[in-house]
């Protein structure tokens, strides 16, 4: 199991370290990020996804179902928790609330779950790994970006849930977005692309891995860190309550062995950077946000291998 740990999480935790060093020497701008970020978001992510799962048979992503939504379930459910608790306890305006909660409510999935996967529990388990950046992506992304883009058109004033769902249509137009949704939808009706074209994607998806952990480095590498009582608590959000909250609902609804072990560890999987790279657009970058995200890949390593022990051990 240390062999399996060692493969899985030294190089992503290489790859978050060298982008963080890069930027932190300034090898590479951390404030100036976006054509990385164009890089990863708009083109290296959504062909990665759009090919693992258009590739995936229909059949195979029906048992996927009830995994896909559970990983919904406790994706909105910290980011819910995650937002009124910013809002309520923290004061937070609602763009910076939106970029905590999909701070904590997504995890690197992008850059983390796929090599994870791949490693640890074989290419098969993938198609979970993807799914997990496809919900994400899908509901609480759009959201998030909703609420940044309503809170800026009122400028202070009182949001209306018309005015989110009206910004709901223009977040759904960023191909991190719809190119998962596309992809589910090609299976579902049995469209094949040419082999060209497929092979094309996956070119350009072979980058998403690693050029998002380079990312998530650099960004980190820009943030000031300060540790205090909401950055603690956001910390523990990421790291301990969201894996444990993920763990308490599957052994509720007697899912298999199998989807324990990858919700839990998807959710054990340190804070995204997809809040802090929507937010930098808006000017909300709070600092539970940025100093939390650091602070759980500080933590990470070993929070994230003990879940995989503790999954391989007792699950």
């Amino acid at each position: 199991m240390t062999t399996v740990l060692l493969d899985a999480l030294v190089p992503i935790f290489v790859g978050l370290l060298l982008g963080y060093i890069a930027g932190r020497r300034g090898m590479m701008d951390n404030v100036n990020v976006r054509n990385l970020i164009v890089l990863v978001m708009n083109f290296a992510v959504p062909c990665a996804l759009y090919s693992v799962i258009s590739q995936t048979s229909w059949a195979i992503l029906e048992k996927q179902v009830w995994t896909a939504l559970m990983i919904a379930v406790v994706f909105i459910a910290l980011y819910a928790g995650s937002y009124f608790w910013s809002r309520r306890s923290l004061k937070m305006s609602v763009s910076d609330a939106s970029v905590l909660a999909l701070t904590v409510g997504f995890p690197n999935s992008a850059a983390v779950a796929l090599p994870l996967f791949a490693t640890a529990y074989g290419p098969a388990s993938t198609v979970t790994a993807a799914l997990s950046i496809a919900v994400g992506s899908i509901t609480i992304s759009p959201l998030t970006i909703a609420l940044l883009e309503a809170d800026k058109s009122s400028k202070g004033n009182r949001i209306s849930i018309s005015t989110i769902l009206g910004s709901l249509p223009r977040a759904c137009t960023r191909p991190v977005v719809w190119a998962p949704a596309l992809a589910l939808i090609g299976v579902y009706f049995g469209v094949h692309l040419p082999s060209y074209i497929e092979r094309t994607l996956k070119t350009m998806g072979s980058a998403a891995s690693g050029s998002a952990l380079i990312l998530t480095g650099v960004v980190v590498s820009a943030q000031k860190f300060r540790m205090n009582k909401s950055v603690f608590w956001t910390t523990m959000a990421i790291v301990f309550i969201q894996p444990l909250f993920a763990l308490g609902m599957t052994l509720l609804f007697h899912m298999s062995h199998d989807q324990v072990r990858d919700i839990t560890i998807i959710s054990a999987i340190p804070g995204g950077f997809f809040g802090l790279v929507f937010g930098k657009s808006f000017n909300a970058t709070p600092d539970a946000a940025s100093s939390g995200l650091i602070a759980s890949y500080g933590v990470g390593a070993i929070t994230l291998a003990a879940w995989m022990l503790v999954m391989a051990r007792y699950f």
